[in-house]
């Protein structure tokens, strides 16, 4: 989903990678771990970091057998993103510790337009017999992993490339 720079593209991403985990028959609390995951890499992605060009941020998800695979494109910033160790009083810096401790793994791809924040987590369905993977149709590879990819973009090698 390419969406515009902007607090209110949260809320359309927390909808639609509902909805579309909800339809591929996954259960609700893995359903939302990856609204939560998809929340905190999108918001800081938001806050932290350039657009990319046209004032757009870009996220994208890709289910496999066992997993999901989700990932936000920005324009990068001028630090790494990083989880930290807040202080107790402290408001914010936990959003990459959330994404650290409810993913299998994460990182960071640098590329040609900024960054991709990516994490894997398991993504356990009540009954997905017959289901082939990917959502919405999307071929391609999600963070050099394989597989569909929601937002239509390939990130095989660390550069997002539109697919065809």
């Amino acid at each position: 989903m390419l969406l515009p720079h902007t607090p209110a593209s949260v809320i359309a991403a927390r909808s639609q990678i509902t909805t579309d985990l909800h339809e591929a028959g996954i259960v609700s609390p893995a359903i939302g771990d990856a609204t939560l995951v998809v929340s905190e890499l999108l918001t800081n992605a938001i806050l932290h970091a350039r657009p990319l060009p046209g004032a757009r941020v870009l996220v994208a998800w890709a289910l496999r057998e066992r997993s999901l695979e989700v990932a936000v494109s920005d324009g990068g910033a001028m630090t790494r993103p990083r989880t930290t160790r807040p202080s107790l009083s402290s408001i914010g810096g936990r959003g990459l510790a959330i994404v650290e401790n409810l993913s299998w793994r994460w990182g960071v791809l640098p590329n040609d337009f900024g960054l991709t924040v990516w994490a894997v987590l398991p993504a356990p369905g009540s009954d997905r017999a017959g289901y082939g993977g990917g959502l919405a149709g999307y071929t391609g590879s999600l963070v050099g992993y394989g597989g569909g990819c929601r937002g239509g973009y390939d990130y095989s090698g660390g550069a997002a490339r539109q697919q065809a």
